[in-house]
This record gives structure tokens, sequence and C-alpha cells, in this order.
């Protein structure tokens, strides 16, 4: 899909989409616990989808109703189950200690850039404790059971690594260790893995090296749960505000233990100058377009994790940014961008859903209009982003891909 955004600022009130983070945790545990809960507002994103089918797939029994999701826990578990993690490295990496667990022989499958996302260091730390793979990429086929022990994992690759072994962990009989070999990045969103899994009565302690994690714990069903709004989609509307829109985002929760929170303050002009994103690596699209049009010299660092998501997000940010005659320079762990007045022009989408949202917010400070291609990429997030952006005053025109 083509969508061509016209230059004019944004006025008005949105809803934040649900936090896409905090629903596929809310959906294993319930996934797993000892009763149906029902899940509100846990929206229709593709990445959520990816998990609630992959969960369905192994026995749960989840049902979309009126602005809810109900879901019955995993009782009988299906043999051979096929779990298919569309584009959602989330799914994926969340999935494969829960499917060692279950050691029903299932295979993991994704698509896009998925297959090519590193997963080795959590499978080498699951093959340590009793897990068989059958691959060494997707599709993977996992078997074996898991053991508790001592876990070993890297700090600085994914957080998401963690969250699959924590919420899978308390369920075995022995106790586990998680420790991080070297410094952990995103911690944020382990607070988040975390503060999902007391909801269901399932404790973790934090350690000096990591977290311990004893066994023999059983998710309790708290009956019903709200997704919380989402900070890293809101802070799309954020960041048009920092480029002079006055939009009003509801549903969010200020003490919330999403990370991105920090998009409350982040996108002032006084904290331009040079933006650490190693803990909010999600707001990196976003606050390289509001660098882009502020004046001053900005660095984005910390951000090498970035090269491995649903695109090379440094090398397509930067390139959105020259095809819009922006001033950046793609460097190793981040940009360098100097703040300048945008042409607009036509950018390619990268197939990555922040990519292109973070291009329509720019677009509303361009000379001319901006053209996304791939802009259906929002859908993987925020399936209503285009609507709300028309919404707000925004002129979207908006045509299949390869019209004209």
């Amino acid at each position: 899909m083509r969508v061509t955004v016209h230059p004019g600022s944004l006025a008005g009130c949105v809803q934040a989409p649900p936090s896409k983070s905090h629903a596929h945790r809310l959906l294993i545990c319930a996934a797993l616990a000892d009763g149906e809960t029902i899940l509100e507002g846990a929206g229709n994103s593709r990445d959520i989808e990816a998990t609630a089918r992959c969960l369905a797939a192994l026995g749960a029994d989840i049902r979309a109703g009126e602005e809810a999701l109900h879901v019955r826990p995993i009782r009988e578990i299906r043999k051979g189950a096929v779990l298919d993690c569309g584009e959602s490295g989330s799914t994926l990496r969340f999935l494969l200690p829960l499917a060692a667990l279950l050691d029903c022989g299932a295979t993991l499958t994704g698509c896009g850039r998925l297959p090519q996302r590193p997963n080795g260091p959590l499978i080498d730390a699951m093959r340590a404790h009793g897990a068989r793979f059958a691959g060494e990429r997707l599709p993977l086929t996992v078997s074996g059971g898991l053991r508790g022990g001592e876990y070993h994992l890297p700090g600085d690759v994914s957080s998401q690594y963690f969250t699959g072994l924590l919420l899978a962990l308390p369920l075995l009989d022995a106790d586990s260790e998680l420790i991080a070999d070297t410094p952990l990045e995103s911690a944020p969103y382990i607070d988040l893995t975390l503060s999902a899994m007391r909801a269901f009565g399932v404790a973790v302690q934090k350690t000096e090296k990591g977290f311990f994690v004893p066994g023999r714990q059983r998710y309790k069903a708290p009956g019903r749960m709200r997704v919380e709004g989402d900070w890293s989609g809101a802070a799309f509307w954020l960041a048009a505000n920092a480029l002079g829109s006055a939009v009003t985002v509801e549903g969010l929760q200020p003490d919330s233990a999403q990370g991105d929170r920090a998009a409350q303050t982040l996108f002032r002009p006084e904290s331009l100058d040079c933006v650490d994103v190693r803990d909010v690596p999600d707001l990196m699209p976003a606050l390289a377009a509001v660098m882009a049009a502020v004046p001053g010299d900005h660095r984005i660092t910390g951000a090498a994790r970035l090269r491995i998501k649903e695109s090379d997000r440094l090398c397509a940010m930067a390139n959105v940014l020259r095809a819009l005659g922006g001033n950046v320079e793609e460097l190793p762990d981040g940009l360098r961008i100097v703040g300048c007045d945008l042409a607009g022009g036509t950018v390619d989408g990268f197939g990555d859903h922040r990519i292109v949202m973070s291009a329509a917010i720019l677009a509303t400070v361009c000379q001319a209009p901006v053209t996304i291609e791939g802009a259906e990429a929002a859908d993987k997030s925020y399936p209503g982003f285009f609507e709300d952006f028309a919404a707000l005053g925004g002129k979207v025109e908006t045509e299949p891909a390869g019209k004209g």
C-alpha cells in the first residue's frame, strides 16, 4: 500500500493503541493459568494475532468477544503443533522456552526478516538444560523438555530471551537462576514481564547477577485484566507535538512498567542533544524524526541492536531522512542528525511499522507531501494508525501498491 501524507499539523484527542508488549505477556500467562481469563483491550495487531494463533495451536482456547479476548488455558497439549510466529520476534522468543517445556515436538515458523534474527544464545541456553532442536534457523522443531538450573545469557542482544525463560521456568519442579553475562539492556521490558507474572500470582526475585526463579509455581487466573495503552505507539503523537502539533493521547498509565513511558520527556528540545536508547530502542525512529526537523546537532547512541529488527532500523531511518532532504550520518551504534528544513518526497517503509509511522509524522513539517511505500507495515503494531492520523486532521491519500 502506498500512502501520501500532506504537510500540516495535527490536533485533537486520540486513544492510545493497545500495548502489544503488555498483551503478548498477558496472553501467555493466561494460556498457562488455572482458569479462564478475559483480556480487555488487546487489539488486533498482527503480532498479537500471531501469539494468539500459536497459543491456540498448542491447545489454548482463545475467542474474540466484544472488546475482549476470552482465554481458556492449555489443558490438553497438542503434539506436533506448528506455531506460525509471522514476523513477531516477541512471539518466537517467548514461545520457544514454552514449547520446550511442554515437550510436544512443536515446530516454530516465521516470515519476513524473522528467520534471520538471532536466537543462538537462547537456543544454546535451552540446549544446556535438556531442550533438543531440529535445525538452527526457522523452521525450528523443539522437544526434550527443560530442566532447572543456572541459565547464562548475554544481556546486550535481546531482553526477549530473558522474558521467554522467565515465563516458562516457574512451571518446572526445580528452581532456576537466570544470569546476565553482560550488562542487561532494555531492562524495562523485563520489568513489564515481571509485572504481568505478578498479576497471575507468579513471583521472581531480582539478584545482583540476574533473576532467581522458584520452581513449582502455578499461574492463577485473575478473572479480568486490561491491556495497557501503548507508550511506544503513543510516542508518534508525542513526536508530532514536538514538531508543532497539538495531540492529546488518552489511555496511558504514567507509572506503567513500559520503558517507553520515557517518551513523556524525551522529545523536549533540551533532551535532544545526545540520547542513549539502550533501554528504549523502539523510540529511536520517532526520536530520529524529531531530531531531523529540530535545529541543532543531535546524536542517537546505544542503538546497534536495532540493525536486527524488522529492518536494519539505523540504515532504514537514515535512508528515509536523506530521501526527505535531511542531514544524517549513520554510525555503527546510532545516528548523527543535524536538524534542518525538510523537502518531502518518496520513501520506502522497509517493511517496518515504526519506520512507516515515523515518516508519516515527519511529513507534517515537510515542505511538500511525503509518499510512503509499503505503508501497510503499520498494521504490525498499530492497525488504526492512518485512520487516527486522518481523524486528527491529517490529509492522507491511500492507494494500492503498484498503482500509478
